[in-house]
């Protein structure tokens, strides 16, 4: 099975890049800061394209059912197949009616992350697994749930000493080559010994990321998301 990749794209890179992905996710609408509703909807995008709603704007003050209009009018008008809530503030009050709202409004599935998917049954939109966390290990928790997965090149520095482990993200990522693989992780390493520690750096390359979204298909996993500016030239030859 062939994981769906949807290529995450600002609104200057819908307006510059062409051809555009098959797949595209739309991903600067936000709450606007000035009236009431959201800003940022497209004048057009592919059909069946993922429209992306993110809170950098707080969903404070706005009509969860004028939202929810403007969300099912675009949906209609740009042949959206589903939206995801990108939604990276804590939840509260408002932005928890503001989901419940736009999930019983829209025709199409919404998807919403994992802070909000305790509260409503609907597909779930999962980070990156932990390079030092197996794939089933990161999806286990969400079993009978429909899950997207962010779908992104990680890299991570792992230092073991005498008094415990540290396990810190790198960023940037950098596009690093060689050393080890690991069938357990599915990611490669780099390893480097000292006296007083043993340092691990862990990262995907094209041909892991490639079959972390094959094993996530197989998991049940229905769609991946990714940014263009990250994967669209590694992944897909664009």
């Amino acid at each position: 099975m062939v994981l769906p990749l949807y290529l995450a794209l600002t609104a200057a890179e819908i307006s510059h890049i062409a051809p555009l992905p098959e797949l595209c996710a739309y991903m600067a609408c936000h709450f606007s800061p000035y009236t009431e509703g959201i800003s940022n909807v497209p004048e057009a995008l592919p059909f069946g394209s993922l429209l992306i709603l993110n809170d950098r704007i707080p969903c404070d003050h706005h009509s969860a059912d004028l939202v929810a209009g403007q969300l099912a009018a675009a949906v209609q008008r740009l042949g959206c197949d589903s939206i995801l809530l990108d939604f990276e503030r804590p939840p509260e009050e408002a932005s928890l009616a503001m989901v419940r709202t736009i999930l019983q409004a829209l025709p199409c599935p919404v998807a919403v992350t994992e802070s909000f998917a305790r509260d409503f049954f609907c597909p779930v939109f999962l980070s990156p697994s932990p390079l030092h966390t197996p794939l089933a290990t990161h999806l286990a928790p969400w079993q009978g749930r429909e899950v997207w997965l962010e779908a992104a090149l990680c890299q991570e520095d792992i230092t073991v000493t005498k008094s415990g482990t540290n396990f810190c993200p790198v960023f940037p990522v950098q596009q690093l080559e060689g050393g080890f693989y690991d069938s357990n992780l599915h990611c490669s390493y780099h390893t480097t010994i000292s006296e007083d520690s043993i340092h691990f750096t862990l990262f995907d390359t094209q041909e892991t990321l490639r079959h972390k979204l094959e094993l996530a298909a197989q998991s049940g996993v229905t769609r991946a998301v990714g940014l263009y500016q990250e994967l669209g030239t590694f992944l897909c030859g664009k």
